[in-house]
């Protein structure tokens, strides 16, 4: 089964403490307020299941896009 790595993004603000509700999605923000879910999602009824999570806040769905995961191997910058 291959997991697949997508990015949920909502209008609104979201304090990091939401992520575990979130199936541990990591959280970030953007400048304009808006919030950012990203993670691995192991197949389309979860990903379903977390826009359901999204519905069920209220919270004004922007965008879902299907990416690749950070590449945690590349070496930091000297």
């Amino acid at each position: 089964m291959r997991v697949l790595y997508y990015q949920i993004t909502v209008k609104e603000y979201l304090d990091d403490s939401w992520s575990a509700w979130f199936d541990g999605l990591t959280i970030t923000h953007t400048a304009d307020g808006a919030t950012t879910l990203a993670g691995s999602v192991r197949d389309q009824s979860a990903l379903y299941g977390l826009i359901d999570k999204v519905r069920d806040l209220g919270l004004t769905l922007v965008a879902v896009v299907r990416s690749s995961p950070p590449d945690h191997t590349a070496e930091p910058p000297v």
